[in-house]
């Protein structure tokens, strides 16, 4: 069993993924993150808002002390959403796009990862709090993938991040676009993270010409009978590798699908790179 995200609301977001994340909760792509474009969180489903809870989260200097849970029945699901302060209370109705409330800089995040919604779907009978057991999200909507040959210029920095002019989004605002994998998407955050993700098929995880992964037999992905509108999503385990940008080590680098624009984000601590650089990464 997998829940659909449709087109119209992914494109309320700028950017999605979901495999980006070090947390068992995106196992088998059982989660979302969505990245609005702004501080308010418009929300990704309607229902009726069954309960907000404050919970504890990791303590990071650059992080908010709490963060909360909000749990909204669908209807057919118990949608799960995490890093919003809800302004919304137990009872209310909401439809997609109403605000649920300001994004909250969780603990849960690496210092490089922008705020977002975490969005998981549990069948009503469900335990609503636990970590883990979503089902399979599949977004109904086509992504474009961009090969990129490891090269490109350093157009925006921050403490812990990167962004390279390549590859360049074809359309920006127009569709999906995310980085090419022997046909698929890669999504995830490589190799920093144990797990990522091939979208939409493919058979051999590549990243500028380097094999970076293998598939992960999972239970639910040959049970999961996929729309021809509907992205399949494929868990990967990534190989023993270091990426480097001009010979020198980096962190690794953050994968997943845009509209607005794109490019490569390499992420870590102090890297030694310059707005209008030009880099050339390598897998090792």
């Amino acid at each position: 069993m997998a829940v659909s995200l449709s087109r119209d609301v992914l494109f309320q977001y700028t950017r999605f993924t979901l495999f980006n994340s070090p947390y068992n909760a995106h196992d088998a792509g059982c989660a979302i993150d969505l990245y609005p474009d702004g501080e308010l969180a418009p929300s990704p489903v309607s229902g009726e808002v069954i309960e907000t809870k404050q919970v504890t989260a990791p303590s990071k200097p650059y992080a908010a002390a709490h963060d909360y849970l909000i749990l909204i029945d669908t209807g057919e699901y118990v949608a799960r959403l995490l890093h919003v302060e809800p302004t919304v209370e137990s009872g209310e109705m909401v439809t997609v796009g109403d605000p649920l409330g300001p994004l909250v800089r969780a603990g849960f995040f690496a210092p490089w990862v922008p705020n977002h919604i975490h969005l998981g779907f549990r069948p009503p009978d469900a335990n609503h709090y636990r970590a883990s057991g979503s089902l399979p999200i599949r977004p109904e909507i086509e992504v474009e993938p961009l090969p990129w040959d490891g090269t490109g210029t350093v157009t925006e920095r921050g403490e812990t991040w990167v962004r390279l002019d390549a590859p360049e989004h074809p359309a920006p605002g127009e569709r999906f676009v995310g980085l090419e994998s022997d046909g698929g998407i890669l999504d995830g955050g490589f190799p920093h993270y144990e797990y990522g993700g091939l979208l939409g098929g493919g058979a051999e995880p590549t990243v500028a010409g380097r094999s970076v992964g293998n598939p992960v037999p999972t239970e639910e992905t040959p049970a999961v009978q996929l729309a021809p509108t509907q992205l399949s999503a494929q868990s990967l385990r990534w190989n023993n590798c270091t990426v480097t940008a001009n010979g020198h080590p980096v962190t690794g680098i953050a994968l997943y699908c845009a509209r607005d624009s794109f490019g490569i984000k390499l992420v870590g601590e102090d890297i030694p790179l310059s707005v209008g650089e030009d880099v050339t990464v390598d897998i090792e």
